[in-house]
């Protein structure tokens, strides 16, 4: 498993060498070929098992695409003050909230902590208000802006200082599921050969934007598309079932509807009766927000069947995130049993 190694890389939208090289020295004598292109997506081919390089026209084997984006939210910094403290930006949805007090690796990996006006020091008004992005700070120990200087610069990345653990009952917890989770199912879909050539890409910038997969629609065609992802799970904050969205340990979950995408009923069918005869467990993402790279892929040339199965994700976007142990498995399980069962798909 991957997971671990990958999850504790720092890749934040417009950096993710750090995880792209890693995948690169894990799948180089793995695939076919590999190249990387020049917005920084990472597409690995391999050819089906019976040695054909799949052709989308004669249908002589068939194309499966599977994607997932190697970036994850962070933090850019703006400002370096006169004291020494660091200003800062968000890379991705986050939440200001979750900030506070929290650890963070400052460019090369240079350590901080991020603060904002005590308690104690904030006025009846003040405590009423929302904190923002501009009321809080990095702390790096530097007494001064020239001693901030000599670490750190603005245009650096900061990233959650998180690792990677098992917790509780069959859980994972560390930063970056969204979408390290879905890059480590390709990989270890990557050391077998099936009925179908893969197209592997590992995207770039999907969390501002879905840039890198605007790149891939522009050059990558194929017969299906299968989106790999995380996504937010509710089955804490809320008091009805209906509005949980996806539940941990239910297994993947199929998205309907999202705000870029309309997956076809049919495929979603078969996929369902795949999985049912096979015993997966399969749940429906009940909630249609947000979007992910089948915005893009499912548009490229004359059209790409898409789907998109997520592993639920609580406390996704923040520095300990949780996933299911047993949803991962369940979610590669099914995702095999679909590349073996491609020709009923396509």
């Amino acid at each position: 498993m991957y997971l671990k190694e990958l999850c504790e890389l720092n890749g934040i939208s417009g950096n993710e060498k750090p995880v792209r090289d890693f995948i690169v020295e894990h799948l180089k004598q793995q695939v076919d070929e590999y190249k990387i292109d020049k917005i920084g997506n990472l597409i690995v081919r391999k050819q089906s098992s019976d040695g054909l390089a799949g052709d989308t026209e004669t249908k002589r084997a068939p194309v499966v695409l599977l994607a997932a984006h190697m970036d994850e939210v962070g933090l850019l910094i703006t400002e370096i003050t006169g004291e020494g403290f660091l200003k800062f930006a968000t890379v991705g949805g986050i939440d200001p909230q979750i900030l506070i007090s929290k650890t963070v690796l400052c460019g090369n990996n240079i350590p901080g902590v991020i603060g904002c006006k005590a308690i104690h020091l904030q006025k009846r008004e003040e405590r009423k208000q929302t904190l923002s992005i501009n009321d809080l700070y990095i702390d790096i120990g530097a007494g001064s802006k020239e001693e901030a200087e000599k670490n750190v610069k603005i245009g650096d990345y900061v990233a959650f200082a998180s690792e990677f653990a098992e917790f509780g009952s069959g859980l994972f917890k560390a930063k970056a599921f969204d979408d390290r989770a879905g890059c480590a199912i390709i990989m270890e879909i990557m050391a077998d050969r099936y009925p179908c050539s893969l197209v592997g890409a590992f995207t770039v910038q999907e969390e501002v934007g879905l840039r890198g997969s605007k790149v891939v629609s522009n050059y990558v065609q194929a017969d299906l598309a299968i989106i790999i992802e995380a996504t937010a799970a509710r089955d804490t904050t809320e008091k009805r079932e209906e509005e949980w969205v996806v539940e941990l340990g239910k297994g993947p979950a199929c998205s309907l509807m999202d705000a870029l995408t309309i997956y076809k009923p049919e495929l979603i069918a078969r996929i369902s009766d795949l999985a049912r005869e096979k015993g997966i467990p399969l749940q429906f993402r009940r909630g249609t927000a947000a979007a992910n790279d089948a915005g893009n892929l499912h548009l490229a040339g004359s059209g790409i069947p898409s789907i998109t199965l997520s592993i639920p994700c609580r406390n996704i976007h923040s520095m300990n995130s949780l996933i299911s142990k047993q949803d991962y498995e369940n979610c590669l399980a099914l995702v095999r049993l679909i590349l073996n069962k491609c020709h009923t798909l396509i």
